[in-house]
């Protein structure tokens, strides 16, 4: 089972994690995008790294807007290391 992280440690992860941000027990991100083309191929992307991780993210999307959180729940909800790592491969898929 993950262990969550301290909320110092997760601080400590987000400053190489440009625009994202931690409160209420998840690690979250606002995506914009040119139309809603380009915000489901990154979807899409994203749902490929998260099934090569086996780690899957709460997705929301609005037209070209899509909103990213991630926390672990078999840790509880809390964020984990498996958290900072996924957030790290959806930066890597813009």
């Amino acid at each position: 089972m993950a262990q969550p992280l301290s909320e110092q440690d997760i601080r400590e992860a987000l400053n190489s994690l440009e625009g994202w941000e931690f409160g209420d027990d998840v690690i979250k991100k606002e995506f914009s995008f040119k139309d809603f083309s380009e915000a489901l191929g990154f979807i899409v992307r994203v749902g490929v790294e998260a099934e090569k991780q086996v780690h899957h993210p709460q997705l929301f999307n609005v037209y070209n807007t899509v909103n990213i959180s991630l926390n672990t729940h078999d840790a509880g909800d809390k964020v984990t290391q498996k958290d900072v790592d996924l957030a790290k491969a959806i930066e890597s898929v813009l």
